[in-house]
């Protein structure tokens, strides 16, 4: 053991076939040095004492028989699992450190502080159970973690201390649950030099999605100060989410997503007596994302080089040194639910009545859940918990995992993805939102809510007993069709939930969404903020556009975010990217709108589409537009979108709009560059010829086809008998126009929401020779289904 006692080995020793020996988070950390130090992957030195040292201080001190005595009685009913646990721990605190142990620990603690140049060097002490970290037993969070702890007495007060954190009443239930021997698991005690994170900052980062299993991204979550907090769930951090396929090509930033977190506390160095505190962070740290670019690249990196080490879905810790900016990992375990689970079949919930909002955070698991509030403010009240009812408090930790087994549903005040109430909520399959600021708040016991984590990436409260509807897709039962059934997608939140499902791509992103959900803002009340008169839209811009210098870079940057979330679900299939399709009485609804928008008597069929595209009243905001496709197609590396223009009335209008386009750099044809046409308007299937001349593709938009097609308003109540896709004239409109794309060489789809509606609508389309028909996640199967047994009705090609 490179002279060192049996007692005591350094990291760089040793490897991840050494569980047994130093357990699982000592031998990770052994494994990365060795192996992935080369590869770039920084990792703090440190030791890790030996199972042999945990039993010789059992033995040493006399006290196995009184473990098992006190052990026997608890299973016997004897007494309670609070005194067992006290009673046990008492055993190590008051027990006194064998002197071959004391001395191999402070040997090589020394030899650490020799190498850091320090005479007594920060050290955080880790607990590390020779059990753990099993693929279907984490045992995260068990056992006690100590940091910032100098010198010899303080060290190895920590180390005992960490002995004894193997009989916290939670490490005993956990092991009790699992079937673990408690004579037979032993305790590793890590002590790794300190990174500076309290004057640097510190997270999670999953080489996974943690909500849908979604394994081509890597999701970081990011603090000041130290980690414990985000651990913990006690802040809400930054999270960024990073596209892996993208990463080996360094010209690339594939960030997805940048999300900032309040951050409204850090945890910092103490005192000898106290060696970490908590204090407020301030206004500036609270403005600025904890990481930059490059190092959420750089982070991401080294998650897919840990992953691609071990072979499985990683849960990985990391840290930054405030002195000198250093990353570091400074733990990396398997991920254990979402890896495991079953990923044939899953459900898709969907909201059908709902009442009011009442708060909302971010959504952990994809369920529904509708029940009774019960408000718990401290853990010392956990006895008061109501079984299955929806546990609301303000963040939990190991202590309270007894009471959340017994949860319908779990809502939290502060942590991110990747806090304690999280990873336990998806442990135990229970929907959970967390991180909402003010539940505690808003919420009281006996309460009916509905917790929706159906929506998206954000989870939703609302008031009363929501109707929902809960489907079962398997996809074994989907079969392969020649005809392409792909997904129109609009919420970026949402779109990881449906990677699963064997889409041929997205045929309709819808650009409009993402502003008026990401962005909220009108692109012109960006371009010429000065003219802005409301001046409550000019104050609501200051704050949301804080930390942009140019206010329209944050329309382009949250635009090309959003867009990149969905071009990232089925990369790197096609993802048809429509631009913007707002009314105007739409883009007025939007903040700073009015200010910009003509009032219309009917929008329908006014200034939308590509009218507005090369118009002066929105020429500029169509060019941010075109700055968001451009970001996200060469700086993010999605160069599977394809770009749509909506509302294109004639030919000369097609010549406009691509010209416009060329100037803000989305050039037809260059860099592989495609641009289809909505065909929705008569015009486009009686000059479908001309059409295909100056786009690649055409995609069917049935509703607008059908209402102008039978001049019948698709809203009116009076009229509703008269709106048919199916009617004889619309059914002709898009035979001419799959047959005149056909000849013309153009790809041509359809968008609309009839062959979802309509099983023979969506044969009637196959039987015509339609490219694809695109429809809603939850339709789905049924249209493959229909496609299928369309596909198989057709005359068979002649053998040649």
């Amino acid at each position: 053991m490179n002279g060192q006692s049996t007692f005591v080995v350094d990291f760089d020793q040793l490897r991840r076939a050494d569980v047994a020996k130093v357990g699982g988070k000592n031998s990770s950390l052994g494994e990365m040095i060795q192996q992935l130090g080369q590869q770039g992957v920084d990792v703090p030195p440190g030791f890790a004492t030996t199972s042999d040292a945990y039993w010789n201080f059992i033995d040493e001190n006399g006290i196995r028989e009184s473990m098992d005595r006190l052990i026997e009685e608890w299973r016997a009913g004897k007494t309670s699992l609070p005194e067992t646990g006290q009673a046990i721990r008492q055993l190590f605190l008051r027990g006194d450190w064998p002197n071959a142990t004391a001395d191999a620990i402070l040997q090589a603690y020394r030899a650490l502080a020799t190498k850091a140049g320090q005479k007594d060097v920060s050290v955080a002490v880790r607990s590390s159970a020779t059990a753990e970290d099993l693929p279907d037993a984490s045992f995260a969070g068990q056992q006690e973690t100590f940091l910032n702890i100098k010198g010899d007495k303080a060290l190895l007060d920590a180390c005992r201390r960490c002995f004894a954190s193997l009989f916290t009443d939670r490490a005993i239930s956990y092991r009790q649950t699992r079937g673990f021997d408690h004579m037979k698991v032993a305790l590793s005690i890590g002590v790794q030099q300190m990174v500076r994170s309290d004057i640097g900052g510190s997270g999670v980062m999953f080489s996974i999605d943690t909500e849908t299993g979604f394994d081509k991204v890597v999701l970081i979550d990011a603090a000041w100060g130290l980690g414990e907090n985000v651990v913990q769930g006690a802040v809400d951090p930054d999270e960024y989410q990073v596209f892996k396929p993208l990463l080996e090509d360094s010209t690339l930033s594939p960030i997805i997503s940048k999300k900032r977190g309040h951050k409204k506390i850090k945890m910092i160095y103490g005192s000898a007596d106290q060696p970490t505190r908590n204090v407020p962070t301030s206004k500036a740290e609270r403005a600025a994302y904890v990481l930059s670019d490059a190092e959420i690249l750089t982070l991401a990196r080294w998650a897919t080089i840990i992953e691609r080490h071990y072979g499985c879905a990683m849960d990985m810790e990391w840290a930054r040194d405030g002195e000198t900016n250093r990353l570091y990992i400074v733990q990396a375990r398997p991920e254990t639910v979402q890896s495991n689970r079953e990923t044939a079949a899953f459900s898709s919930y969907s909201i059908t009545s709902k009442g009011k909002t009442l708060t909302k955070g971010l959504s952990i698991g994809d369920a529904i859940v509708t029940g009774q509030v019960c408000l718990i403010e401290s853990a010392h009240d956990i006895d008061q918990f109501v079984d299955g009812s929806i546990l609301v408090t303000s963040t939990t930790d190991p202590d309270w995992v007894p009471i959340m087994k017994r949860a319908a549903a779990i809502v939290t005040d502060h942590g991110g993805r990747t806090s304690h109430a999280a990873i336990v909520s998806r442990e135990l399959g229970l929907p959970a939102v967390v991180g909402t600021a003010n539940a505690t708040h808003v919420l009281h016991s006996g309460q009916e809510i509905t917790v929706s984590c159906a929506e998206g990436d954000e989870g939703m409260i609302y008031d009363g007993t929501a109707d929902f509807d809960v489907r079962t897709l398997n996809i074994d039962d989907i079969p392969e069709t020649r005809t392409k059934v792909m997904l129109n997608l609009a919420n970026p939140g949402a779109a990881l939930r449906w990677w699963k499902l064997p889409a041929d791509g997205v045929g309709l992103a819808r650009m409009e969404f993402v502003i008026s959900n990401a962005i909220r803002i009108h692109p012109m009340a960006l371009v010429h903020f000065d003219r802005l008169k409301d001046q409550a839209a000019r104050d609501e811009i200051e704050t949301t556009t804080a930390g942009y210098e140019d206010k329209t870079a944050y329309f382009v940057d949250h635009l090309a975010e959003g867009l990149a979330r969905i071009a990232a679900t089925f990369y790197p299939k096609p993802v048809i990217v429509r631009m913007s399709d707002f009314k105007t009485n739409e883009y007025a609804g939007l903040v700073g709108g009015k200010d910009f928008e003509p009032d219309e008597e009917n929008p329908m069929i006014g200034f939308r589409g590509a009218s507005r595209y090369y118009s002066p009243r929105y020429r500029e905001g169509f060019a941010l537009e075109c700055r968001a496709i451009r970001k996200l197609r060469s700086e993010l590396g999605f160069g599977n979108v394809v770009v749509m223009i909506p509302f294109c009335r004639s030919i000369g209008e097609a010549e406009k709009v691509l010209e416009v386009m060329a100037e803000n750099g989305l050039e037809r044809g260059k860099d592989g560059l495609q641009v289809y046409v909505m065909c929705e308007i008569p015009s486009n299937v009686i000059l479908a010829k001309q059409f295909a001349k100056h786009f690649d593709g055409f995609s069917i938009g049935s509703n607008d086809l059908t209402q102008l097609t039978l001049g019948v308003d698709r809203d009116s109540g009076e009229l509703a008998h008269l709106f048919d896709e199916q009617d004889e004239a619309v059914e002709w409109m898009i035979s001419t126009v799959i047959s005149e794309a056909g000849k013309a060489g153009a790809k041509i789809g359809i968008c609309g929401q009839a062959p979802s509606d309509h099983p023979e609508f969506a044969q009637f389309l196959v039987s015509r020779g339609i490219d694809s028909i695109s429809v809603t996640p939850d339709s789905f199967m049924a249209v493959k289904q229909n496609v299928a047994e369309a596909e198989a009705k057709l005359p068979k090609p002649r053998d040649v």
